[in-house]
């Protein structure tokens, strides 16, 4: 079973972004040393804020402040070889430094995923985020492994957890797939959220075998069912890669769909009223592809990171060529001093920004940011956690299995983001927790 750790995932070798939101991965060492935070040593846990519905993303509370996913927490130095503990979240709390990580929750299969036939699953992984019952309350897609005897077509493996005034709470419902959205006997996984058809409700997109994607219409059930899906669309590639955007700016959700995972050539898939049929601009190989509005025309643009540079795609569908030498092939894009152009985060051997102009992105006054600890540095996501206008940018450094630290580095008008992290924590929080 295949599974990609969207945009809200750690790890991920393929991302997206738009101006206060994005997503990615990449490797990175510093030179500070730190230690994790037994559960002894944690702070003490808050409750979590009670919201009454917003329209923010992740905003699994309703409270009108976007919250943190964690997937892959670091597990206790007495059972480093134990199961995964689950999905970490730590919720906004309107506070200046946005997310406050005593209101933190886990999610653990067994209390929270829906067990098939009469079994919790081992693998609890957050995939994707959207409103998908439009009532104000995010709602969380995981993945999980259903039992399966390997005859025939494979059961689905993803779930959803509803939001509430409480946050992520209650069990999991089996996400539907009518038979008739299906194809062949791959997995149906890789969920991406947007409203395809334009019509305000969030629907989701998942691989389907042969080229082909099971689009999937909302709002949905709480039981987890689509309002409605057909047969199978074609697709120009396998595939499908979130955030959903609107790249040409018709009022339709657009997709990125790669050919694989890893180095592979992308395209993007445009909406309509019939959601998302329409193959449009080829992007060239890369290790992964970020977009947003780096400066040039009206559209957006897209960046594909390779070993040997940046290609730069500016006023998507129409594409003009570019391209800049810049080290690191794992990228995200945000808006991180709020002049509604996007910079550029690159990741490799450093974590560089690089800062959008009106005349296109450039390496020069790029921005060096420095690991929070020693080991390997991931860039979690980069959206806007404050409230004030500009993406914040959240890493995470771990080293080995039992150690990390989370640092939240925040939006700057003047230097893109502040030299020092906000906010800093370890996912060993969660350790110990019961909910």
């Amino acid at each position: 079973m295949g599974g990609r750790k969207a945009g809200i995932r750690a790890g991920a070798a393929i991302s997206c972004a738009l101006l206060l939101g994005g997503c990615g991965g990449a490797g990175n060492s510093g030179s500070a040393r730190h230690e994790p935070v037994t559960a002894a040593k944690a702070p003490a846990q808050l409750p979590v804020p009670r919201g009454k519905g917003s329209k923010a993303p992740d905003d699994f509370n309703g409270d009108g402040l976007r919250d943190l996913v964690l997937n892959d927490l670091v597990k206790s130095p007495d059972d480093a070889h134990g199961d995964d503990a689950g999905i970490g979240i730590v919720y906004g709390t309107g506070a200046a430094h946005g997310l406050a990580p005593g209101a933190r929750q886990l999610l653990n299969p067994a209390r929270q995923a829906a067990r098939t036939k009469g079994r919790s699953p081992a693998v609890f992984d957050a995939e994707a985020s959207c409103d998908l019952d439009r009532d104000g309350f995010t709602d969380l897609v995981v993945s999980t492994d259903p039992p399966y005897d390997g005859q025939g077509r494979p059961p689905v493996p993803l779930q959803i957890l509803f939001g509430s005034p409480a946050g992520l709470t209650g069990r999991a419902v089996e996400l539907v797939i009518p038979a008739e959205a299906r194809a062949g006997n791959d997995w149906p996984d890789q969920p991406v959220c947007g409203d395809f058809d334009g019509d305000g409700a969030e629907d989701l997109v998942v691989h389907a075998s042969d080229g082909r994607l099971s689009y999937l219409r909302g709002p949905f059930t709480r039981k987890g069912a689509p309002r409605a899906a057909g047969r199978p669309l074609p697709s120009p590639g396998t595939v499908p890669t979130g955030p959903a955007l609107d790249v040409n700016r018709d009022g339709y959700d657009d997709l990125l769909v790669r050919t694989a995972e890893g180095p592979a050539t992308s395209a993007l898939v445009l909406g309509g009223p019939a959601g998302p049929t329409r193959t449009g601009t080829a992007l060239p190989s890369g290790i992964d592809v970020a977009l947003g509005r780096f400066g040039r025309g009206r559209a957006l643009d897209a960046a594909v990171g390779s070993l040997d540079g940046t290609y730069l795609r500016y006023d998507l569908p129409t594409a003009v060529r570019d391209s800049i030498s810049t080290p690191g092939s794992v990228l995200d894009a945000g808006d991180f001093d709020g002049d509604g152009v996007s910079e550029l985060v690159s990741s490799g051997a450093e974590l560089r920004i690089l800062r959008g102009r009106t005349s296109g992105l450039s390496a020069t006054g790029m921005v060096t940011v420095p690991p929070p600890a020693r080991g390997t540095t991931r860039v979690l996501t980069v959206a806007d956690f404050t409230g004030d206008g500009r993406a914040d940018l959240v890493v995470r450094t771990y080293d080995g299995e039992t150690k990390d630290t989370v640092a939240v580095y925040a939006g700057s008008k003047e230097t893109l983001v502040t030299a020092k992290p906000t906010v800093t924590f370890s996912t060993s929080e969660f350790l110990g927790m019961d909910s």
